[in-house]
């Protein structure tokens, strides 16, 4: 392979592995995360205190397999989500590179947004069908709470076990492919600025660890530029996942609030509950965020893909 061309069956390969590889490892994090941005205030009271309350109670209440609600659908979609994001951004990196073989800050800004927008066409689905999972059980837990603030849910008449394949055909079946990307605007509006910051954060800071005339840099330290740069990223876009999260559910409890789209929902949450509620779960995101992107940095540059095709892994 010449070296100017780049393989993508390789790094989709990779971002899939990637992918698979990260989310198993942080799965409950991003449970708690979602259970806590969904709850409001009734009366003064909250189902879950904090995340340690709530990784302890929904343990306790739906065992180990609980803690995975929602992970069987994530991975069939995550693999082809951070096969594209991460392809994405490498692809346009290297397209965008001036004639010195150059990259402005600007134009690796313009390359991570270009994944974000990429990888909405799964990632909107795959996160509006895992929040709906993951959320069912602390409906059930308000609608089975003693306190008059926890009152009954329509969704606890509802006898069926929910899934993920009937949750979507039943979407597409009433409303189309509107309903199966419910939330997609809000998903944009995450999914883009987070890119943008994260992938040229990301870029400079492995940078650093390279060592001289080497190709890549050590696989620890990919690590943890991956998780710093997750981080600052997943801290900074926390309002609109806020936002997201609260739009994408399709299932709430009698009483709780309905949206009408992004800015409604933002005015509602400011209302309602005040500044503070745009960073509920924020420290969960980072939890989660951080070692994801961490992992699958460290994983996707392993060059797993390149091995099973048989050509030189290289890092562009």
């Amino acid at each position: 392979m010449a070296d100017k061309e780049i393989s993508l069956p390789a790094k989709l390969i990779n971002g899939a592995v990637a992918g698979i590889v990260g989310v198993s490892c942080v799965f409950p994090i991003d449970l708690v995360k979602t259970r806590l941005q969904n709850q409001e205030s009734k009366d003064g009271q909250k189902m879950y205190k904090n995340m340690r309350d709530c990784f302890v109670k929904t343990f306790r209440k739906e065992g180990f397999r609980g803690m995975y609600k929602g992970s069987g659908v994530n991975l069939v979609l995550i693999t082809p989500e951070k096969a594209i994001k991460l392809t994405a951004n490498d692809t346009f990196r290297f397209y965008l590179r001036t004639d010195k073989g150059q990259l402005p800050l600007y134009r690796e800004m313009l390359a991570g947004g270009g994944a974000g927008l990429c990888q909405m066409i799964i990632t909107s689905p795959m996160e509006m069908l895992k929040i709906t999972l993951q959320d069912a059980g602390r409906i059930r837990g308000i609608s089975a709470a003693p306190s008059r603030a926890f009152s009954a849910v329509a969704m606890a008449a509802t006898p069926q076990r929910m899934s993920a394949l009937r949750i979507a055909y039943d979407l597409f079946r009433t409303k189309g492919l509107s309903g199966v990307y419910r939330g997609a605007g809000a998903t944009l509006l995450r999914d883009i600025p987070f890119s943008m910051i994260y992938f040229p954060l990301f870029a400079h800071l492995n940078h650093l660890g390279k060592p001289e005339g080497a190709a890549t840099s050590p696989f620890y330290w990919s690590f943890s530029s991956g998780c710093v740069a997750g981080c600052m990223a997943s801290v900074l876009v926390n309002p609109m996942d806020v936002v997201k999260t609260r739009i994408q559910v399709l299932k709430r409890a009698q009483g709780e609030q309905t949206y009408n789209g992004v800015v409604d929902c933002a005015k509602k949450i400011w209302v309602a509950e005040g500044p503070s509620a745009f960073m509920k779960g924020a420290w969960c995101r980072v939890l989660v965020i951080a070692p994801l992107f961490g992992i699958a940095q460290m994983v996707y540059y392993f060059g797993v893909g390149e091995y099973i095709l048989g050509i030189d892994s290289q890092y562009y």
